[in-house]
């Protein structure tokens, strides 16, 4: 893989715990509008710019766009924002509920991604795509990183233990509990090593990040096509994405609810589930599935236990036999007329780190009309699909401890200060 140093953009020292903020799709514009009050430095003001446009503006409005890059412009302005003097590595370090996980920042290449070696498992939503497209342009940068993981290596492990066992140029704990630590990597003989190392990885592949990488190499195609004499070495042709061990990362489920019973009622829904081989279980206590091949439903102030029968399962198939597989094929297209599940507006995905009890508050609250919990995809399975060239239905996978946004800035043109 090609994986080079680049010089970051980043918090002041005083500010470093300030400015990083959650990713931008893991809140919705009025969360973001209310953990952004009164908070001039939080990074949400790039990255959810529509907070500082009047109630109702919609994120895809050129306003949006505009106003995400001001914000920028501002922070590098007030010197909350400095750029780094050299091209460096940095390693990032999260440890959630005393799980660690440890990865180097880096800006990966366009053609890696463009051949293969990085890997999707993901078909991307183009509403979503084309945001991430326009904010990336817009601002001339990357402003959050992609989420990569591959195979370990002892040697490269070992350089991380090293530089992580000195003081760190960041460390915080948010206010979610999770802390957050960086250091960078400048020493020449230990960025040649990084990238001598990362340049014997023969794939990485996306756990979180499939639109953060489709709009960058977007973004890579327009800015390459404005170059004279372009070498496919310029900034451009490189994102900004972390990289960590297979061995660390957590996976979380990753739950939906829909809107309406498409013209069903629940008992209707519920013999309709059972004729198309699920064993249905009412009164399940313990809300999530509690292995795989088994799903919670949330449906009129009860909760289901929801078993597919045998013979629906598919064999040999490295996607149907995905529990988000089975229940889409099974169930949510046919029962509830779920079309494609990236542009179905009557579907959404609920992260499994915002729990079962807010599954219940979607149904309860009339907003949605059924909720599913599903046990969470393994990353055995999500490399298998990946390297089968296959994809998964979209949003199986939910990945913790997020990355923060602005704890690193990638600029797209590279050397301007």
């Amino acid at each position: 893989m090609i994986v080079k140093p680049f010089r970051g953009l980043r918090p002041r020292a005083d500010l470093a715990h300030r400015i990083p903020s959650l990713p931008y799709d893991v809140l919705n514009s009025a969360e973001a509008r209310e953990l952004a009050a009164d908070d001039p430095h939080t990074f949400l003001h790039v990255i959810k710019a529509e907070i500082d446009l009047p109630v109702g503006t919609v994120p895809g409005d050129d306003a949006v766009y505009a106003m995400a890059r001001r914000n920028l412009d501002h922070m590098v302005d007030e010197g909350w924002l400095v750029q780094d003097p050299r091209p460096a590595y940095y390693i990032y370090q999260l440890v959630m509920d005393g799980q660690s996980q440890t990865g180097i920042v880096g800006a990966a290449a366009v053609t890696d991604y463009l051949a293969g070696k990085i890997k999707k498992h993901e078909f991307t939503r183009p509403d979503k795509e084309e945001d991430r497209i326009r904010l990336n342009d817009a601002l001339d940068a990357h402003p959050g990183p992609v989420f990569l993981t591959y195979q370990p290596l002892p040697e490269l492990n070992a350089l991380i233990n090293g530089v992580v066992a000195r003081d760190p140029d960041v460390d915080f704990v948010a206010v979610d509990g999770v802390q957050h630590t960086l250091w960078r990597v400048d020493d020449t003989q230990q960025v040649n090593d990084i990238a001598r190392l990362l340049g014997s990885v023969r794939a990485t592949y996306v756990a979180d990040g499939h639109h953060r990488t489709a709009a960058a190499a977007a973004v890579s195609k327009m800015r390459g096509e404005l170059l004279e004499d372009a070498t496919g070495e310029e900034p451009c042709h490189y994102f900004m994405a972390v990289h960590f061990p297979v061995d660390q990362v957590r996976v979380l489920d990753y739950n939906r609810v829909v809107r309406d019973l498409n013209g069903l009622d629940s008992e209707q829904l519920l013999e309709r589930i059972s004729a198309a081989g699920f064993q249905v279980e009412p009164g399940h206590a313990g809300k999530r599935p509690p292995h795989a091949e088994t799903f919670g439903m949330y449906l009129g102030g009860q909760w289901y236990l929801l078993r597919p029968r045998t013979e629906i399962i598919p064999e040999g198939d490295v996607v149907g036999q995905l529990d988000v597989a089975i229940l889409t094929d099974r169930l949510l297209q046919p029962i509830l007329g779920i079309g494609d599940p990236r542009t179905d507006r009557r579907i959404d995905f609920v992260g499994g780190i915002r729990g079962m009890q807010e599954l219940e508050r979607r149904v309860d609250s009339g907003r949605d009309a059924v909720a599913f919990a599903i046990y969470p995809t393994r990353l055995e399975q999500v490399m298998k699909v990946a390297d089968a060239g296959r994809v998964m239905p979209p949003k199986s996978t939910w990945f913790e401890p997020k990355l923060r946004s602005g704890m690193v800035v990638q600029r797209i043109d590279g050397d301007r200060l």
